[in-house]
């Protein structure tokens, strides 16, 4: 029997409160940096205090690793590669067997230099490869290179979905010595979420008949990439993987090849494409319309500039009303481009030129409330876009990872060198919330790799940058955050109306349970005006139960639901106020539906999962949200969203209990009626200018069972759009939900009608 509703709980009055933003005693702000050009990037000259609590050496576990410390020369002839992996894998971390673990982080730095390697530099589980962002190390194959990929991400180690926490940053990768017939590969990218690929330039042959390409692919479930460059090579990507989301990519002379090869997916969207001097920019592996035939689903392409390019996209056979690969284009320009999209050998479905695509879609489109789609290859209505989401070129914001390359060490405070702990156990609120109200805004607060245990609302002011080490953790816990009928955040960013930069990078925000009351974080900063982006987060995550410490793992919360209210993870995860703006990227906010450390799955419970009152701009870039009770995503009251691409899950173990249960409904935040049996994806109610491009909304299971996916009918509807909103939808894909979509929580899309291998796809879905 599982618990069906949480007991009342009573309020415990709050401890201590905590005034951010007061007794600033700094002399001069934060407004730039003051490193001389020719001086290290600060992560190289920083002291570093990172720990790893739970770990079997928690003393003597080192966090931050040079990799010349281990050896490594970086002169380009001494082979580097025995002294990299020892950096990588010194301390008993989570190698070949491991299969998981969260107890062993690392950041592995790369100095300045050429690295020669001769085999695959091996990214365990759980690490940062970073590389200095003033002078980008290169990692070069030998002309005797061996092995898979300059870097590799999964030897066949970890479990395709559950290659979690990899970032690799500020490297430029060399295959232009190994021979053109072998298959050299700069990185073998086989991963899930949390993981990030950022500001990295690939180096191939541009030889005619060369086998070079960037990044290979073939599984996962991901994923953000972002701010690369390909020049050479037979393919830039050649990439399969459940979902993804790309932005600002250049692709440069794959003349004897693809830029993009997409061998297959359910849905991703490309953010900022430019392709130069290819001969085809993408092409799509088609398959069919059963589980079995699994090919590109789906692809969201917006803002890309291409440049003499035989073919723009082409199609390995042709699309039909059987559906056989979704495709939206959105503001496309062709520079001497002269078939926009094609078969091979067959039709050109559109002509190119020099000219510009603005809205044209492939597969089936649906409008309002009626039932019955239409397949078209065809240019559809201008897609509607807030002009806050737009940078001065008129395209969707985007804004590179913050790295502060120009800044010395001096620029930065470390939390712990001011007090706070990191160890998991000690109470680290005070010595956190001083550091913040002290050097906000005077100094870039630097959090040691370590978990900081907070027992009340921890407040960032307005005007803070924040930095984390190897995704250090703020885990809130204690009375405070325990009462469901009065939820408090554990992180306020920003105060009610406050306006101002506030940047946050490569931290978790979690819980320690029971925490039936945490709103994990609250989002109330607005970017200032003219200032884009300047509120947001990058490589950030919430992380609910799963991890060591967290007290929400296999041996409390098992799935027979016997963990009971010890098991309550948290209120909500993310809650986006109305005064506030944000840009997230790369934002996995994670219910655990397994534990991280043990295997087994797991029963724990969070209400909600992002709730927006965002009036925008806001740009949701790489998120997902998985495994909350009542919903995923829920945009009430918005307005000027941009969501590409959103993931979701629901949780494993409805409907049993139906939701709201074991949670109940919450009128002062507007709880959205349920569909039957299981959480909403995605659910809007009054908001405006709401633009999804691209969106994966899965159900894979019924009660911990998956027959439900034979029958296509795990969840009976999954999207809810009301009445009153303007929202438009581009490539829809859903995993085994009846509807794909309703109007007013009634059913208005089959799936039925949009079986495209294992997932439905949908090209669009507009109002009118």
């Amino acid at each position: 029997m599982r618990l069906l509703v949480l007991l009342p709980l009573f309020s415990l009055f709050s401890l201590v409160t905590f005034v951010a933003g007061l007794g600033t005693s700094c002399s001069a702000p934060v407004t730039k940096g003051t490193a001389a050009a020719s001086a290290p990037f600060w992560m190289e000259q920083i002291q570093h205090r990172g720990s790893a609590p739970f770990s079997s050496n928690p003393g003597g576990y080192q966090v931050f690793r040079n990799v010349k410390d281990f050896g490594a020369k970086g002169d380009g002839v001494t082979d580097d590669t025995a002294a990299i992996n020892a950096a990588i894998s010194s301390g008993n971390r989570c190698g070949n067997g491991c299969g998981q673990s969260t107890v062993t982080p690392a950041v592995v730095y790369f100095p300045q230099g050429t690295y020669l390697v001769s085999s695959p530099v091996v990214s365990y589980y759980y690490t940062q490869l970073i590389g200095d962002a003033k002078h980008m190390p290169t990692l070069l194959a030998s002309s005797n290179f061996q092995g898979i990929a300059i870097i590799d991400a999964d030897p066949g180690w970890y479990v395709n979905q559950n290659n979690f926490y990899h970032a690799i940053r500020n490297f430029v990768l060399d295959t232009t010595r190994m021979p053109t017939a072998a298959t050299g590969t700069g990185i073998h990218w086989q991963v899930s979420q949390a993981t990030s690929l950022t500001n990295i330039v690939f180096h191939m042959p541009t030889t005619p008949g060369n086998a070079h390409q960037g990044i290979w692919m073939e599984n996962g479930s991901g994923g953000y990439m972002g701010d690369l460059v390909f020049n050479g090579g037979n393919f830039g990507m050649w990439v399969g993987n459940q979902q993804f989301t790309v932005r600002n990519i250049t692709i440069n002379n794959a003349n004897t090849g693809m830029s993009v090869y997409m061998n297959w997916n359910w849905g991703w969207t490309f953010q900022g494409v430019t392709i130069n001097n290819c001969q085809v920019g993408f092409d799509f592996h088609n398959g069919g319309t059963t589980q079995d035939q699994q090919g590109t689903g789906g692809e969201a392409i917006i803002d890309a500039v291409v440049t003499n390019t035989p073919i723009f996209v082409r199609n390995t056979s042709p699309s039909n009303g059987a559906l056989h690969g979704a495709l939206v284009l959105n503001n496309i320009k062709l520079n001497n481009v002269p078939t926009a999209v094609g078969v091979t050998g067959g039709a050109v479905l559109l002509a190119g030129g020099t000219t510009t695509i603005n809205s044209w879609a492939q597969g089936n489109v649906y409008t309002g409330t009626n039932p019955t789609g239409r397949f078209i290859q065809s240019s559809i209505p201008n897609i509607n876009k807030a002009s806050s989401l737009l940078d001065s070129s008129g395209r969707i914001f985007g804004k590179t990872h913050p790295q502060y390359q120009d800044y010395t060490p001096d620029q930065f405070i470390s939390v712990k060198s001011a007090g706070a702990r990191g160890d998991g156990q000690t109470d680290d609120t005070a010595a956190i919330q001083a550091v913040l109200n002290q050097w906000s805004g005077c100094k870039i607060i630097f959090f040691d790799a370590g978990v900081y245990v907070v027992t009340n609302t921890i407040t960032i002011p307005a005007g803070t940058q924040i930095v984390g080490e190897a995704w250090a953790t703020i885990l809130g816990t204690g009375n405070q955050f325990f009462d469901y009928n009065n939820p408090r955040p554990v992180i306020k960013a920003g105060t009610a109306g406050s306006t101002g930069v506030l940047e946050i990078t490569d931290m978790i925000f979690s819980t320690r349970g029971p925490a039936a009351g945490a709103i994990v974080v609250e989002w109330n900063v607005h970017d200032p005006a003219g200032q884009q982006g300047a509120a947001g987060t990058w490589d950030t995550h919430i992380i609910l139960g799963g991890k060591a410490g967290t007290n929400l793992q296999a041996g409390q919360c098992p799935t027979s639901g016997a963990g009971g209210n010890n098991c309550f993870a948290a209120f909500m995860a993310l809650h986006l106020t109305p005064q506030s703006s944000a840009y997230l990227e790369g934002l996995w906010v994670w219910t655990a539906d397994h534990d991280l450390d043990s295997g087994p799955q797991i029963d724990i419970y969070t209400g909600r999962g992002i709730m927006s009152e965002s009036q925008g701009p806001v740009w949701m870039i790489g998120t997902a949200s998985e495994h909350n009770i009542i919903y995923q995503y829920y945009l009430v009251n918005a307005a000027n969203h941009y969501m590409g691409l959103i993931q979701t899950e629901t949780p494993y173990f409805q409907p049993n209990p139906v939701p709201p249960a074991p949670f109940i409904p919450n009128s002062a935040y507007k709880d959205p009626a349920l569909g039957p049996g299981a959480a909403w994806a995605l659910t809007v109610s009054n908001s405006q200018n709401i633009l999804v491009f691209g969106a994966g909304l899965y159900s894979f299971f019924q009660n911990y069972a998956q027959d439900c996916l034979n029958t296509f009918n795990c969840q009976q509807q999954n999207v809810d759009i009301d009445a009153s909103s303007s929202i438009a939808i581009y490539l829809l894909s859903t995993v085994a939900s009846q509807y794909m979509l309703s109007v007013n929580g009634q059913g208005v899309v089959p799936n039925s009608a949009n079986r495209n291998g294992f997932a439905q796809t949908l090209s669009a879905w507009t109002r009118a």
